[in-house]
Formats: structure tokens, C-alpha cells, sequence
């Protein structure tokens, strides 16, 4: 197998990866559970409930912004939880909700020193005003080299345009062929699975304790817990390969 530093191009996942996505979901929907302090639900069926319907309306609705389509949702989880049904504008805040989502402690640092050896782009299932609002915040306005949302394909991972969509713009923005990108992601659903069918290297950022995204058939060609873990590996390797 190559080395990291063979690679030039990073492909990040942002939610789950960079950002706590899984956190910030479940802390946006404290007010809509406590509408029924009697009923406990686990994190893992709450955030199962919630991935499979927002799997389902990215199937739907391609074309509709990640904020909004949050919003569209969240009756639905409301329903499925049978818990009260939330107001409009309840929904409106949860779909708000992820520009305040936190970063991983390891994001910013590990970002800082893998900058120094790769072009960092983002492939993100959401709108651009949601990732502006999340780079502004907790990402502390990290200067990324090109961002690339589902808003501007028109379409979500696991979708093979999105694969399709990077790979063009690495080639003609910045000279990378395929087979200098590494996908680094932790959803094997939306990233690791959809990267390999498009020709493409990852790295499996296996964050602790994540449930959406996993599949029982994981495939990666590099695998660490945290990104931290990542920039420390690529740092061992020294020069470029």
C-alpha cells in the first residue's frame, strides 16, 4: 500500500468527521423530547430514527437545502418517537441547529498541520449557509482550499455524482487526478462505500461511539480513531512519497 504522503487531495466529510454531528442532533432535540419527560429513548434509537429519515428525504427531495430538509423532518421524527407534534418554528430551529453543531476537540490542530502537506477540500451533505456557519463557529474559520456542498451538486451522498462532482474539480482547479485523493470520512454509508465505486483511496476516521453511517461491511484503506491520530501518522511518514 502507499504511503499518506503518496496522496495529495483530502476529501472531508464535515459532519461526523470534522464536527460533532451526532451531539449536536441530539442536543437540538432536547426541546422537542421534552415535550414528553416520561418517555426515555436511548441515543442509539434516537439517532437510528433520525438517520433513516433523513436518508429517506435525501432520497426525495436531492434538490433540498440540509437546513430545510432537517425542518421537513422533524415532525416526522416527532411521529415515529410518538411524541407531540412540534411547531413550525420549533422545526425551523432544529433545522437551524447545525451551524451551532460543535467540532471534535482534535479537529482545528489536526486541520492546521495536514494543511501543510495536502489540498483540504470539503464534500458536505449540506447547504452552503449551514457549513458557513459551522467553518465561522466551531471550525474557527478554517481556511479550507474549496468547498463543495450537496447545495452545489444538487444532489446528497451516497450519490455517485458527489464522487463525480470532486474528482472534476480537484483535476481542473488544482491538478489532482483520482488517484492522488483520499476520501476522509467516518460514515461508510455516505462516503467510504460511494468513494471506492468512484476509484477512490480513504481514511476511515472512526470516531468513538458513532452510530449513523456505520454498515456491517466497512471498507477502508487506512483506519484511526480521531484526525489528530491521522495528522500524527502523516507526520511519522515524514516527506512525500
Amino acid at each position: 500500500m502507499s504511503t499518506l504522503n503518496h496522496y495529495r487531495a483530502l476529501c472531508f466529510d464535515v459532519y461526523g468527521t470534522l464536527i460533532d454531528w451526532e451531539s449536536g442532533i441530539l442536543a437540538a432535540l432536547e426541546p422537542l423530547l421534552a415535550k414528553d419527560p416520561s418517555r426515555h429513548f436511548s441515543r442509539e434509537h434516537l439517532l437510528t430514527a433520525y438517520h433513516e429519515l433523513e436518508r429517506e428525504q435525501q432520497r426525495l427531495t436531492p434538490n433540498m437545502p440540509y437546513s430545510q430538509l432537517l425542518s421537513t423532518i422533524h415532525p416526522l421524527l416527532a411521529q415515529s418517537l410518538d411524541l407531540p407534534a412540534p411547531s413550525p418554528a420549533d422545526s425551523i430551529s432544529f433545522g437551524d441547529s447545525v451551524g451551532s453543531w460543535p467540532a471534535f476537540p482534535d479537529t482545528v490542530d489536526a486541520l492546521q498541520r495536514l494543511s501543510k502537506k495536502f489540498t483540504l477540500v470539503v464534500l458536505s451533505n449540506v447547504d452552503r449557509a449551514s457549513f458557513a456557519t459551522s467553518n465561522a463557529g466551531s471550525l474557527q474559520a478554517f481556511p479550507f482550499d474549496s468547498v463543495i456542498t450537496a447545495q452545489d451538486i444538487g444532489s446528497y451522498k451516497p450519490d455517485p455524482r458527489n464522487f463525480e462532482y470532486i474528482k472534476k474539480v480537484l483535476a481542473v482547479d488544482f491538478g489532482i487526478e483520482p488517484g492522488r485523493i483520499l476520501a476522509t470520512a467516518q460514515s461508510q454509508f455516505h462516503d467510504h462505500q460511494p468513494a471506492r465505486r468512484a476509484g477512490i483511496k480513504s481514511v476511515w476516521i472512526e470516531r468513538p461511539g458513532a452510530t449513523m453511517g456505520n454498515r456491517d461491511d466497512p471498507i477502508f484503506d487506512w483506519r484511526f480513531g480521531t484526525l489528530g491520530e491521522m495528522a500524527n501518522a502523516v507526520e511519522r511518514e515524514g516527506s512525500w512519497g
